[in-house]
């Protein structure tokens, strides 16, 4: 995809996010965007969001719709946590992008991460305990929901 199709699509994805999380917000301050934490279009290699367009460049077409996929599971995930609604099965995006996880990842494969990053991590392993709490913590918001 070249360049300025891909900041075109983009642009969408912006429009649409603002459609679906601030369609009775009229001022701007209040508009805090997901998009602004998976994209820019301001510079190819911007690495203060977690798809620079550069990488987004050389993608196939599966692997930008997942990318998409992700990004509307966070739209919609964030538009829930604004409304106050906070549902059990929906996992928290970030933390599961933290295990390397994609949205909708059942508590099985978090599991199944949890134990390979615990034995990479684990300090008798010779990891650090920092990382290992970081992990614990991660972890323990993803099942420990009440």
């Amino acid at each position: 995809m070249e360049v300025p199709k891909l900041k075109r699509k983009l642009r969408q994805l912006k429009k649409v996010e603002d459609k679906i999380r601030f369609e009775h917000i009229s001022d701007p301050s209040f508009k805090k965007y997901v998009w602004n934490e998976y994209f820019s279009t301001k510079s190819i290699d911007d690495s203060t969001v977690k798809y620079p367009m550069r990488k987004l460049l050389y993608l196939n077409k599966q692997e930008l719709k997942e990318v998409f996929e992700e990004y509307f599971y966070s739209v919609y995930f964030r538009k829930y946590q604004d409304m106050g609604l906070y549902f059990d099965e929906i996992q928290d995006p970030s933390i599961l992008s933290y295990f390397g996880l994609t949205p909708g990842a059942s508590v099985e494969d978090i599991k199944k991460k949890f134990r390979e990053l615990a034995k990479k991590y684990h300090p008798d392993y010779g990891g650090s305990n920092e990382k290992m709490i970081e992990i614990l913590d991660a972890y323990h918001k993803l099942i420990d929901k009440e």
